[in-house]
């Protein structure tokens, strides 16, 4: 029986897991990681979690691993130490805010992965794999000896965002169209996003780019059709590029076959399987039969969806004695603001005021105030929201300022990195206890701020290029 102590165990544990983390992040925003993992059939189930993000769920391991082994009972196990290959998938505990991915094998008997679901998160779908590949890469690492060990799993997991969304195309196509076809993903996924850098005359791109497999072209419905001696080649990216201006703000598609582009077609009759680069200016979607896998965005994939979903803020509305309906209709005020201010492009300052009697803040208060369950109201404050300065809107779902000047004494938690509007914000939270502040900027996510806190701000989870990370006990891990 193999140590689960051993340095080479915790250093093929904690490489897989950093760069696994450091990859999500890039795709999905800050991203945790942890795993359950037992190396033999009668070895304890260990626990990596050294960002705390299994903490909670304490009970249903307890209930899955410790108080039953069936999950220690399974056939066609292969004994062979060296197959690594032949992954046995375990099942997903399915745990409430966690993506995970498990599996058997002759080299590492149980593991299972697991990272955070984000709530704007187009598709499972890519995370999903890029767990799979942490699965296959940890049980190759395991089948060889330490002298034999590379220290680049983590290096492939980092880099691996093309190559997982790749992946779960391919099983999709797979699924629909069998092995045999001759569409090819790589190509098509590095030309969608060099046309998304391609400006033309100042321009971001527009319009909706199909992708078919060749023997199923005509299954279209086209309304425009090249000559086959005349398609420009998908290569031809900056033709492309202008050829899009064919179908912006229109239910058209520019169509291609991965080689070359063949026309223009309509809705009508698209085959099982067709995959869409939805581009809608400084970002787009990849859509497999019209359903979102990712977006896209400065030359590389992302998860987001680009809707602002604010957990946070939902979760502190609740702390307030606000009936259910209002805190509801607030909520709502608020991402309406906030949507029309991103999509903008410009930022804004959002004050929720809790107190039974709004504060007084240096602006231009409105009297009477303005009820914003009101739509054209609510739209007139949109427009407010331009202005330099912060919306005061009460817990009475009333607008009782704009341009509200936010003041405050600096702090040790203020963050000099970011401009005057986060930081006034987060000062003058800091000094109100009773009040929230959303903050919008072009180039940051939305921030949540209450109490000189920012829910929203990245957490230093404390992870160094290079660290070890203890394992434990799953027996002692539930104790603490």
């Amino acid at each position: 029986m193999r140590s689960w102590s051993s340095s080479f165990v915790r250093r093929c544990v904690s490489n897989i897991l950093g760069g696994l983390c450091d990859g999500l992040t890039h795709f999905s925003g800050t991203s945790r990681a942890a795993l359950l993992l037992t190396l033999d059939r009668d070895s304890p189930m260990l626990v990596c979690d050294p960002q705390g993000l299994l903490k909670g769920h304490e009970p249903i391991f307890k209930s899955l691993y410790l108080d039953n082994q069936d999950w220690r009972r399974i056939d066609r196990l292969p004994d062979e130490r060296d197959n690594f290959a032949e992954i046995i998938p375990a099942k997903d505990p399915g745990l409430a805010g966690l993506i995970s991915c498990g599996g058997y094998s002759g080299s590492v008997f149980f593991q299972q992965w697991f990272t955070e679901h984000h709530p704007d998160i187009c598709s499972i779908g890519p995370t999903s794999y890029w767990l799979e590949y942490a699965v296959w890469l940890l049980s190759h690492d395991l089948a060889n000896n330490s002298d034999l060990y590379s220290n680049i799993s983590g290096n492939f997991l980092k880099e691996y965002a093309l190559h997982a969304v790749r992946d779960y195309i391919i099983d999709q196509m797979n699924r629909l169209l069998g092995w045999d076809t001759q569409l090819r993903i790589y190509p098509v996924l590095d030309a969608l996003l060099i046309i998304s850098e391609t400006h033309e005359e100042g321009s971001w791109p527009l319009g909706r780019l199909l992708f078919v497999d060749p023997n199923m072209v005509d299954q279209l419905d086209f309304l425009v059709r090249y000559q086959e001696n005349m398609r420009p080649r998908l290569i031809h990216y900056k033709h492309v590029r202008k050829l899009l201006l064919t179908v912006e703000h229109s239910d058209c598609y520019l169509v291609s076959n991965g080689q070359s582009i063949l026309g223009i077609c309509t809705e009508k009759n698209l085959p099982i399987f067709s995959l869409c680069a939805d581009y809608q200016g400084r970002h787009g979607f990849l859509r497999v039969n019209g359903e979102a896998i990712c977006s896209f965005s400065e030359g590389r994939f992302t998860s987001s969806s680009y809707r602002t979903k604010l957990v946070q803020l939902e979760e502190l509305l609740l702390e307030y004695p606000l009936a259910r309906d209002d805190a509801y209709s607030l909520y709502q005020m608020v991402i309406a603001l906030v949507c029309h201010a991103q999509e903008r492009n410009h930022g804004s300052t959002i004050i929720l005021d809790m107190n039974p009697q709004p504060m007084r803040i240096s602006g231009q208060p409105l009297k009477p105030p303005l009820d914003l369950r009101q739509p054209y109201l609510l739209n007139l404050a949109k427009s407010l929201a331009k202005v330099d300065g912060a919306l005061q809107i009460g817990a009475d779902l009333h607008l009782h300022g704009f341009a509200s000047l936010l003041d405050g004494k600096s702090f040790p938690g203020e963050e000099l990195a970011r401009g005057a509007r986060y930081n006034s914000a987060l000062r003058f939270t800091a000094e109100n206890d009773k009040v929230i502040a959303i903050v919008v900027s072009s180039d940051r996510p939305v921030s949540v701020m209450r109490q000189g806190i920012d829910f929203r701000a990245a957490t230093p989870w404390g992870q160094r290029q290079g660290s070890v990370y203890p394992l434990e006990t799953l027996e002692e891990w539930v104790k603490h």
